[in-house]
């Protein structure tokens, strides 16, 4: 039950997007387009749940284990690094065309500040192994939510009676600030 738990407040109590504000560079740049969206949402969740297994193994077994703890920024970051560009290689060889499509955003992912506030945050929190894998679905899962939902109503808003003064860049603030607030309904639902 606690695993399931974990998941929910990563996904949407806690939403790392609409709650902590991390990954806002993708969440902003990818989500003009509801494919490409998805496609960097699973790919994000892809790392954030290698990201939460790799990271917490270095912990538990070469940071605690050697006594050095006050290197957990550079370990975490250069783990994170590597894993984008396994990643970055698999979907060039498997996929051009969502290689293509996504572009600029999938290197971005190195340095999406949501993957290791992951990694902080499940050290912080002091998870297992299971509930770190848990923690990383449930936070990819959250973030592509955000993406889906902000890509959806950006492609409907090009249909729209925007205002002059609103179309692009403030709408699209606009548009994350009730977004953001209307996950703020969910805070205090669940603590774990």
């Amino acid at each position: 039950m606690k695993l399931l738990m974990i998941f929910i407040s990563a996904a949407i109590v806690n939403n790392f997007v609409l709650t902590y504000f991390l990954g806002i560079c993708p969440f902003l740049g990818v989500s003009r387009r509801l494919d490409t969206a998805v496609n960097m949402g699973f790919a994000t969740t892809f790392v954030m749940t290698l990201t939460a297994a790799i990271t917490w193994l270095i912990h538990k077994y070469i940071l605690v284990a050697f006594n050095v703890p006050f290197l957990e920024y550079v370990t975490f970051i250069i783990a994170i690094s590597s894993l984008v560009q396994f990643v970055e290689m698999f979907i060039r060889k498997m996929s051009p065309p969502l290689y293509r499509s996504l572009g600029i955003f999938l290197p971005l992912i190195t340095t999406n500040c949501a993957i290791l506030g992951l990694a902080l945050f499940a050290v912080l929190r002091e998870y297992t192994f299971l509930e770190s894998i848990f923690f990383g679905v449930g936070a990819g899962v959250g973030f592509t939510i955000a993406l889906v939902i902000m890509a959806g109503i950006r492609e409907e808003l090009e249909f729209a009676d925007v205002p002059q003064s609103l179309q692009g860049a403030p709408m699209t603030l606009l548009v994350a600030g009730m977004l953001a607030l209307a996950f703020m309904g969910f805070a205090g639902l669940l603590s774990v």
